[in-house]
Formats: structure tokens, sequence, C-alpha cells
């Protein structure tokens, strides 16, 4: 059964795309993730209409539920953090649609109940076959679970329906590990029903950075290594780890967030122009960035890793990391993490770019900054250009979505003197829509089959190789340095810059 409307022209903008019949299994229903991000997204979706009336959700998870305490729990995290406004009417419509299936991973009964579940759901509510399963898990369950939907036949669909599988990050935690990931979920489900959430890549700002590279004329003759000293890619967080020592000691920053979110943006950066905005086109070109991407032969310089001491954040007194609780003493785990890549290409060969992110910074953002090389020839005195430093283009990806341009002007007055000024443009100024959270987008998305801001295995395995060598000459190197909340980080990071004669950018 086609769910095309005929009467309706592709290129037309005016009219969303909707999501044919279907409905969504979610796994670990109970937790963070779930209440926070992925339940109130599907309620955004509803109430924005983009959702087939029959929208069908199923939780899965250890309770032991009824249908009406889960649609409760629903209600409450919709209630607290979803975008839009409630709507009574929206949620019951929504409500009708949702069951609940308790039991472990490893219970051949619970599964048994949930293919009935789903097979109900199809006669009652019209979802015609097509479900999509995200795994709001952590990764030691994935063999497990996918292994179920096999056995039990879950993930077969007949034709012209579909079953897809979305998994978070961690994808892994090294190259083997995500090889070994990727074969399980390869072994029940094809490569293009695979759908890993990078949730950055969801944000606005982001696929803004194609839209601006791409869509106009003015940047794309300087984006290469003539005009570009270098790029940074922060992402800071003012919070340390909160209620999450279970997962991240022993991840580490560059595993939570380098591995895929800074690399990510890096391809995107740096990559060249697809042939379309589609997926496989702007796959192909990201992969070639990843693949030519190359870390200098020191480590030990090139890179920097810290981790918090106590001090101050936001106005108030912080503990240091291995005084939250649920941490050991002596952990090595790093939560400031920055490394300079390469990529060998001839459009940026010679241009670093350095990645870093880190907890308990001086304040929450993430931002790529393009920072320019200085003009050739200054026919001013010094003391006229002394306060000017490099020209940058910087995109925030947040917290205020926009972007940023620092140049050199002339300040009022007789005497001939320059210095920085910034032109500014906020996404919340120009724009009258808000921006639809990055899991809307993303649900959407996989809900429509349409994945391209989902990495494919491809990529996360040449961001692990990518990353295998850093993680291991750390191992070797005793213990992070540790750096005081609320400020950028450790010395070792300043000096990695300095050695090149560069300094990090205040965001």
């Amino acid at each position: 059964m086609s769910t095309v409307n005929p009467l309706r022209d592709p290129q037309d903008r005016r009219l969303p795309r909707i999501a044919g019949p279907c409905g969504m299994v979610l796994f670990g229903v109970t937790g963070d993730l779930s209440r926070k991000k992925v339940m109130p997204a599907i309620y955004d979706l509803a109430n924005r209409g983009l959702l087939p009336p029959g929208f069908s959700l199923v939780g899965f998870a250890r309770r032991d539920w009824a249908d009406q305490d889960f649609a409760q729990i629903v209600h409450d995290a919709v209630k607290e953090h979803a975008r839009t406004p409630f709507r009574e009417e929206v949620w019951k419509q929504l409500a009708e649609g949702f069951r609940f299936v308790p039991g472990n991973f490893d219970d051949d009964n619970a599964f048994d109940q949930l293919r009935r579940t789903v097979e109900e759901l199809d006669q009652l509510r019209g979802t015609g076959g097509n479900m999509a399963f995200y795994l709001a898990i952590p990764p030691g369950f994935f063999g497990d679970v996918v292994g179920q939907l096999k056995e039990h036949g879950l993930a077969d669909h007949g034709p012209d329906q579909w079953r897809r599988v979305v998994v978070e990050k961690p994808f892994g935690h090294d190259l083997e590990s995500a090889r070994e990931l990727n074969a399980t979920l390869a072994e029940v489900f094809p490569s293009g029903s695979i759908f890993r959430i990078d949730h950055y890549l969801g944000k606005e700002t982001v696929q803004n950075i194609l839209a601006m590279r791409f869509a106009n004329n003015m940047f794309e003759p300087i984006w290469n290594s003539n005009y570009v000293d270098h790029v940074q890619i922060t992402m800071a967080e003012d919070i340390g780890i909160g209620g999450r020592a279970g997962y991240y000691d022993g991840i580490g920053a560059a595993r939570d967030v380098i591995q895929n979110h800074l690399l990510q943006l890096m391809a995107l950066v740096a990559m060249e122009e697809p042939i379309a905005f589609d997926a496989e086109s702007l796959r192909i070109e990201k992969q070639k960035v990843l693949a030519s991407a190359k870390l200098p032969p020191r480590l030990d310089t090139t890179t920097a890793r810290g981790q918090y001491a106590p001090g101050w954040a936001g106005g108030e007194k912080v503990i240091g990391f291995t005084e939250e609780e649920g941490i050991k003493k002596t952990s090595a785990t790093e939560t400031f993490a920055a490394i300079t890549v390469h990529v060998d290409t001839r459009r940026w060969a010679g241009v670093p770019f350095y990645l870093r992110t880190g907890k308990r910074l001086g304040r929450r953002v993430t931002e790529v900054a393009v920072v320019f090389k200085r003009a050739p020839h200054l026919p001013f005195t010094s003391t006229a250009t002394e306060d000017l430093t490099k020209n940058a283009l910087v995109i925030r990806v947040q917290p205020d979505e926009g972007m940023t341009m620092r140049f050199g002007a002339k300040v009022p007055g007789t005497a001939m003197e320059i210095r920085d000024v910034n032109m500014d443009f906020a996404y919340g100024g120009s724009f009258t829509e808000a921006s639809a959270e990055a899991y809307e987008r993303l649900i959407l998305d996989v809900l429509l089959g349409d994945p391209p801001l989902f990495p494919r295995h491809e990529e996360v395995e040449l961001s692990w190789k990518l990353l295998d060598p850093v993680i291991a000459h750390w191992a070797r190197k005793g213990r992070p340095e540790p750096y005081e909340s609320g400020t950028w980080g450790p010395e070792s990071a300043d000096k990695m810059l300095a050695r090149d004669g560069r300094v990090w950018r205040r965001p």
C-alpha cells in the first residue's frame, strides 16, 4: 500500500512530509534519554501533525506496569520536557496507541508478548506492519535485544513494509568493539535499516554549516589552506558528570564526544561539495574526510587531557571529579580532551584542526571557529594594528545558535587605529519559527526512512581508527592533569597550541 499523495508536488515546501502508518517500540523506556528526549519529541511531532493518526508507542522495560501506568509516565515526561504547548486532544489520540510490555532482555515470553502486541496494533491502529525499534539502552544489551527480535520474527517484514532499528552512541568503545557491534546489528538488519543517532547532527546549526558553505559564493573561495590558518572545534560544558558516574567512568571525554560529535562536525566543515544533498552523497564526502584524517607523529605534544578539580562554577563552589559519587579516588578517566588532526587533502594541507571538549569549563558552548591567516601585507604601522587579531568565522551550534564574523575596522578618530569588531547573526533574531529539537528531526527521519544525518558504520569505524592511538598513548602516560572547575582546561592544552604559535579562542 503506497502512502504517497498523488496530488502533491514533491517540490512544494509548504506542506511538511508526514510519516506513513507506523509505530515504535522503545527499549529502556524508564531511562533518562527516553523520558527527557525521545518521548517529548514524539509528542512534539504529534502536536505538529507530523505523525500518522494511528501512530503507536510500545514501551519495553523491566517494570511491572499496566498500559495506563505507562501512559502516566509518558504524560509526566512530556508535560515537563516537551517543546510545544501541551494539548489534551493531541495527548488523548496519542495515548490510545500506548502499550507496555514488561520483561528482561533474555525473557522469551516477553518478546512473544511484544510480537503479539505489535500484530494487534497493526489490526487496531493500522500501523501497517511498519515498526522502528529504538534501543535507548546500554550498548552491552544491543546483542541480546536484536537477537531476540530476530528469533521472534520481529525483524521480519512483508513487501511494502519496513522494520528499522535505532541505536544511540556510544557506538562501541574502540575500533574492535565498534566492528563487533556493527556485525551484531548487520546480522539482523540491512545497513539501510540501521539508524545511528548522533543528536548533534540533528541540530539546525550543524546543517547550517552545509547551507552556509554551499549556498553562498562568498565563503567557498577562501575555504582552503591558502586563507585558513587553523580550525578550532569546541564542545564545552559547565556541568560535571552529575548522576552519570556509571556510564562516564572508564569512557572519558574523548570517547564520549570527540569520536562522534566533534569528528562529525570536522567532516562537515572539511568535506568537498556533495553532488546532491542526499544521504548517500553526503556520506561519501564525509567518509573521504575521515579517511584522509591523520594524527601528528608526536602525540605527547599535540594532545592534552585533564580532569576537573574543585573550583567555582556558576557562582557555586563545586567538587572535583574524584570526589563525585561513584568515582574512585584513583580514577584516570579524563574529563577534558584536546587533539590535533590534519586532513591530508589538497584543500587542507598544512591546516591543523584542533578539537577540544570538557566538563566543568567556563561556560556551556559548542562552536566551530574557522580562523584565517593574517593579511599578507599591512600598510599600517604596528601600533595602528596592535589590537588586531586574525579574522575568524565562528559557527555557534549551541546555546545561542548563529554565526559571528570577526574582522578589523577603523576606530573613529583622527589617528589610523584598527581594532577587531564582530558581526553577528542569531537564528532567534532572524527567523520567527523556533528550531525543532534535534530528536524531533531525527525520529521523523527514521519514520520516513530518510537518513542524511545518520553516520554509517564506515564513518564510525574510521573515527575509532583515528582516536584509538590517542587513547592507547594516554593509557601508557599516567594520569590526566587536574584543572580547576570553571576554567578553560589544563595548562597542557594551552601549551599544545602555544607550540604552534596559536591560542585557544575564548568562546
